[in-house]
């Protein structure tokens, strides 16, 4: 079953590289060099909104080097004068982080849960979900293979899929058949896509009316209401394919818009942690550890049912709430207290 994996928010993967030189070894130099300037420079796109992508700093090799923690090799080949791999690097989040701040830029740096998408595609009035062919549901497959803060997944479309939500059930927002769906593939929030295929008013051209909800734990529910007009020389596939590309743009930049880290906007929040016991209390603080909003966790009193911490955080409290639920952490409160609690058995083997 189709699933998103969890990503390192600052490891970039497979970053491919072919390059031929005067010797294998001085390929490979160059190799690396170009590569590591490719995930520096995808790290800054990952974090930061589209349109700030234009004034992300522009840093020479020797200075990238100096916000990369280590790098692997996988897949190399190499001739005489040719050297071929694909690399993976992971940087340093507080140079990174710092880098951004003092070039005035926003980042966000929260991982989504992974989503669910379900295409409906409207066409002469009939409704397309599961149906064969559904070419909107093809181009959200091609559109979505990317390793942004918002994870998508695909679903299969075999008959479980067909007994769970239909296209009328889904653009209908059936909270209970979209949570099915959602626990199917393991999946925090569900993105419903409603493309209705059309003319233009000249009757010339195709266009495409599209309706994006997304259903589940965003700060706000969040809604894209978009209209797609095929270009010259575009055929329908193209003008969807157009579409699913700028939408899922569209979502990364709305999740980072809630997820803006500010790292000037500090808070402390005392917390009461419910625990059955040591192992309970090693799973939270460990997923505490991978909270981006959190700075720090500072223990206060340890007893056998209950532990104490200062959690020192950047960002608004919504904003906070929202991190902690991606880490499958929920903080409410009880009167004045804030109570943090592990979502799902305390048995649950889940990092």
């Amino acid at each position: 079953m189709a699933r998103a994996q969890t990503i390192d928010v600052f490891e970039v993967k497979g970053v491919a590289v072919d390059v031929t030189d005067e010797t294998a070894a001085a390929a490979r130099d160059k190799a690396l060099a170009i590569g590591e300037g490719l995930a520096f420079r995808h790290l800054l796109e990952r974090l930061t909104q589209r349109a700030d992508h234009e004034h992300l700093p522009d840093l020479p090799g020797r200075e990238i080097a100096a916000y990369v923690r280590d790098f692997s090799i996988e897949l190399e080949k190499r001739s005489a004068v040719r050297y071929l791999a694909s690399l993976s690097y992971r940087f340093k989040p507080a140079e990174v982080r710092r880098l951004l701040t003092d070039f005035g830029l926003w980042f966000a740096e929260t991982p989504s849960k992974p989503v669910l998408v379900l295409p409906v595609y409207q066409i002469a009035g009939t409704l397309l979900l599961w149906d064969e062919p559904n070419p909107w549901r093809d181009a959200w497959n091609q559109a979505s293979a990317r390793d942004g803060l918002v994870p998508l997944v695909h679903p299969i479309g075999d008959l479980s899929d067909i007994a769970v939500i239909g296209a009328e059930q889904a653009l209908d927002g059936d909270a209970q058949r979209l949570a099915a769906i959602a626990r199917r593939y393991e999946a925090g929030d569900v993105l419903v896509v409603h493309g209705t295929r059309g003319m233009d008013a000249r009757g010339e051209r195709a266009k495409l009316d599209v309706v994006a909800t997304r259903y589940g734990t965003a700060i706000n529910e969040q809604s894209l209401v978009k209209s797609f007009a095929a270009g010259p020389g575009d055929d329908v596939d193209a003008l969807l394919r157009r579409a699913a590309s700028t939408l899922v743009q569209d979502i990364e930049d709305n999740w980072k818009r809630d997820n803006i880290l500010r790292l000037g906007d500090l808070g402390v929040l005392v917390v009461a942690v419910p625990i059955s016991g040591l192992s309970h209390w090693l799973k939270i603080r460990k997923r505490l550890d991978g909270v981006a909003v959190i700075r720090r966790v500072d223990l206060v009193l340890m007893s056998l049912d209950e532990v104490r911490v200062n959690l020192h955080h950047f960002g608004s409290p919504d904003q906070l709430v929202l991190a902690l639920e991606q880490a499958d952490l929920l903080l409410s409160w009880k009167g004045d207290e804030a109570i943090l609690e592990l979502l799902g058995p305390a048995g649950d083997d889940r990092s």
